[in-house]
């Protein structure tokens, strides 16, 4: 296990700046998951984390060594990448003992790390199997197991999942999070899948432009985003987004929403914000059916996608350029062509300034 920072790290390839400047410290044992839009410059940041690119300027230290002139075998890692990189004439067994055999290991330590790796990650049948007599799952698995063999002092995983059907990954998931469990390990995973991100992470680092964007766990980011990027990255279906003008200031804000209606946001907001533009939020999952007086918006339904669990409703004549989508629990007796109304619990309503930046941090 180790700690890993990033200091000041930035990476450009000719005029192209991809990475803009990181600073990031990971805790030893710590799961951090980067997630981000494509060309965003995760996976850059990882290569870079691994040795397999070298940064135009600033540090990374692993366990407080600086480690940017060390090659990728000298600095404790060892990747797991998307796709599995198997050697399709070797068993599993050979597989996993390639690189313990290149640096020339005792075969009794090589046979007892194997093992431990198979029991770990209950492949011990397998071992004499070949790739192509494996399921995608099981070449993930020994792609991992190929990691755990090596006692490395930081996994960098690099969108491990995404070659493997939808039932595979979930599957997969509870492997990643039960050997994270298990061995305790530093771990770095790079997804564009924001349910991996949720459900594996101990802290989500969310980069936009080469940038991050925010740093903290799962739940803060959803419940309290730093701006209206990861307010909408953060969440699926994302946050719906409505322009708004603030009217009142205070304690409790008044808006005007795109259409007219007046909402008291229960956020406070300082003087110099009256009569500026300004984004409100409001997440599908807490918007509720209102059946008086007391709403937030109305419209018309124009799609209703029934999901057995949930319904979503996407709802039109708030905004002209994107459909209100609400997230409703079970089955619903709502039509398309429904005129409905929404109320939402104001604990759980955003507010963003006009450049973007939440104006005040949500608490429930």
């Amino acid at each position: 296990m180790a700690t890993l920072q990033l200091e000041k790290v930035t990476k450009s390839f000719g005029t192209v700046d991809v990475i803009k400047g990181v600073d990031l410290d990971v805790a030893d044992g710590e799961l951090i998951v980067f997630v981000g839009p494509s060309g965003c410059g995760k996976s850059t940041l990882l290569r870079i984390i691994a040795g397999l690119e070298d940064a135009t300027s600033g540090t990374i230290r692993i366990d407080g060594d600086a480690c940017n002139d060390k090659a990728p075998k000298q600095r404790g890692i060892a990747m797991v990448f998307q796709s599995y990189a198997l050697y399709p004439h070797k068993t599993v067994y050979q597989n996993m003992a390639f690189s313990l055999k290149l640096s020339k290991r005792p075969k009794a330590e090589i046979d007892a790390r194997i093992r431990e790796a198979a029991r770990i990650l209950q492949m011990e049948h397998l071992l004499e199997r070949r790739p192509h007599q494996l399921s995608g799952g099981q070449r993930q698995r020994v792609a991992i197991g190929r990691a755990i063999v090596r006692h490395p002092k930081v996994f960098l995983f690099d969108e491990p999942l995404s070659n493997l059907d939808a039932a595979l990954r979930v599957s997969m998931r509870r492997e990643i999070a039960r050997l994270h469990a298990d061995l305790k390990s530093t771990m770095i995973y790079v997804t564009h899948d924001q349910v991996e991100a949720m459900t594996l992470a101990d802290r989500i680092v969310v980069l936009a432009g080469g940038y991050i964007e925010q740093v903290g766990p799962p739940m803060q980011l959803y419940d309290r985003p730093a701006n209206l990027f990861v307010a909408q990255f953060i969440g699926s279906p994302a946050m719906n987004i409505i322009p708004a003008t603030i009217e009142t200031t205070g304690s409790s804000a008044v808006v005007a929403l795109a259409g007219g209606k007046s909402v008291d946001t229960g956020i406070p907001v300082a003087d110099s914000e009256k009569g500026k533009k300004a984004s409100f939020g409001v997440r599908p999952e807490d918007l509720v059916i209102s059946s008086g007086d007391d709403f937030l918006f109305e419209g018309t339904v124009s799609i209703v996608e029934a999901l057995g669990e949930v319904t979503l409703l996407y709802v039109e004549g708030l905004t002209e350029d994107e459909p209100i989508i609400a997230k409703l629990p079970g089955h619903q007796k709502i039509d398309r062509g429904d005129k409905v109304r929404f109320k939402a619990d104001t604990a759980k309503l955003h507010l963003f300034d006009a450049s973007g930046i939440t104006l005040k941090p949500k608490t429930r």
